[in-house]
């Protein structure tokens, strides 16, 4: 059977990933340190502990195992703790990433998914979606650092014959259909969750960071896209590559933008909560005015276009949040 080693697995994408991967009928084999991933989120899979920057120790898990692809998801994703830590990011997400090609190239492993960012696009002049042939500038240390790792990768084309799809993500959201899985971080900095857990009267308001940006209403736009489209772009991309594909950089977005406002609102409609009380904050640093992905070229190239609406991600948000298994995690980080 089809085996794949997800590095970062049990993480929120991550583990959407690999249960759509267990519905096609391949093999997930989750490698995660724990970090910041959740073991109960790949209850039932096969989970060997370790870091990425451990390059033995990966070695050994892909020689044991033989995937045919490595699907790298372990990555710190946090902008404003990428800017008072910048170190730690560069650390991880790129000297990590150097060590997985390392490990590759040791167990001859020629097919790689890349979890990259939006971030390395920065803040361009224009408002218009960004392609991915739009020149990188991050502003931020997330996304230089993702920038970095996306160019190892690159080069390990050529000093090693690995074939690669970087997806770049815009925001992910939304939570599994059956809501087994979902947002599990703590703490928490995603903005559905955040608006979620003060609708269900989890956290007594939400913080909105910024007031002033040059939107039509001053909250910063973002590109929301469903964790189950993602997770069917990464079978797509599987696919891809098994059957011959070039590397190639892809946008991961739904191709529309939604201000941070218009989020708030229509989760207030969802919930019937009525006005969730908003505490206004300063910017958060690092923090761009627009972020849309331009998505044909994932669309032409892998056949992919996303399903979720906003009003989906939301719903099966709530959904997540309002079950057993996210509430029992809720209460035990509230006693811990």
């Amino acid at each position: 059977m089809t085996s794949f080693v997800l590095l970062g697995g049990a993480g929120y994408i991550g583990s959407h990933v690999a249960k759509a991967l267990v519905r096609a009928g391949w093999t997930p084999i989750i490698v995660d340190n724990l970090s910041r991933g959740q073991a109960l989120s790949v209850a039932g899979l096969t989970l060997e502990q370790a870091d990425i920057l451990d390059t033995p120790a990966l070695v050994s898990i892909f020689k044991k195992y033989q995937p045919s692809a490595i699907l790298h998801f372990a990555g710190l994703i946090e902008v404003s703790e990428s800017v008072k830590n910048p170190s730690e990011f560069h650390r991880n997400n790129a000297q990590g990433t150097a060590s997985v090609i390392s490990a590759m190239a040791q167990a001859q492993i020629k097919h790689l998914i890349f979890s990259s960012t939006a971030a390395v696009y920065g803040q361009p002049d224009h408002q218009a979606p960004f392609p991915e042939n739009l020149p990188p500038c991050p502003i931020n240390p997330y996304g230089e650092s993702k920038l970095t790792a996306e160019q190892i990768i690159q080069e390990s084309y050529h000093q090693h014959g690995i074939c690669s799809v970087i997806f770049r993500f815009f925001n992910a959201c939304g939570a599994d259909i059956d809501a087994e899985i979902g947002e599990m971080h703590d703490p928490e900095t995603h903005l559905i969750p955040l608006v979620i857990q003060t609708a269900l009267g989890l956290r007594e308001s939400v913080s909105l960071f910024g007031e002033d940006y040059p939107t039509p209403d001053g909250t910063c736009v973002r590109d929301y896209v469903h964790v189950d489209d993602i997770a069917r772009a990464h079978l797509l991309a599987l696919t891809y590559l098994q059957s011959g594909g070039e590397s190639v950089i892809c946008n991961l977005g739904s191709g529309t933008g939604y201000s941070v406002r218009e989020v708030m609102r229509e989760i207030e409609k969802l919930t019937d909560h009525g006005r969730l009380s908003i505490t206004a904050e300063p910017r958060r640093a690092g923090d761009p005015a627009y972020l849309v992905a331009d998505i044909s070229r994932t669309c032409s190239v892998l056949g992919w276009s996303p399903h979720h609406t906003l009003r989906d991600i939301c719903e099966s948000a709530y959904r997540w949040h309002q079950s057993d298994i996210y509430q029992n995690f809720w209460r035990s980080r509230r006693r811990g």
